[in-house]
């Protein structure tokens, strides 16, 4: 169910076993090579109520990773490591996501890097912009 719309990033929830996820989604502004057919790609971050307030960054590609690849995130100048698993990429060290979180409230556009599962380098530009603001409206998330 769609909660709202801040700048690039919605807002958005459902309904799981666990009780209630909220998550914020963006889409690429901009997809590397132009020539590929890269499908549908997200990165969003979800939060569960209920469990200690954390986000899980993850990136969600339209085509599955080259097995055993990592993806990286660049925001600045620092940069994250995924791992991936189909057609996901999970934060590696679960102690970086609240840097990568907080790198993104500061930033103003992100960079992923992934291999696909045919070898193809792949890069994706993200606007930043809104993502504090969504981020708050799903801290309220019951």
């Amino acid at each position: 169910t769609k909660i709202g719309q801040h700048n690039a990033w919605g807002t958005y929830s459902y309904q799981a076993s666990g009780g209630k996820v909220c998550y914020v989604l963006t889409v690429p502004t901009d997809k590397q090579p132009a020539t590929l057919d890269h499908g549908d790609m997200f990165f969003f971050v979800s939060q569960r109520p209920g469990q200690q307030v954390s986000y899980e960054p993850q990136f969600i590609a339209g085509y599955n990773f080259q097995e055993g690849s990592k993806a990286t995130v660049t925001i600045d100048k620092k940069t994250f490591s995924m791992f991936t698993r189909g057609k996901s990429a999970w934060v590696e060290n679960a102690a970086e996501e609240p840097v990568l979180i907080a790198a993104m409230k500061t930033g103003t556009d992100m960079k992923v890097q992934a291999k696909s599962g045919r070898g193809n380098p792949t890069s994706y530009v993200f606007s930043l912009k809104g993502i504090s603001a969504a981020l708050a409206s799903i801290a309220k998330c019951k």
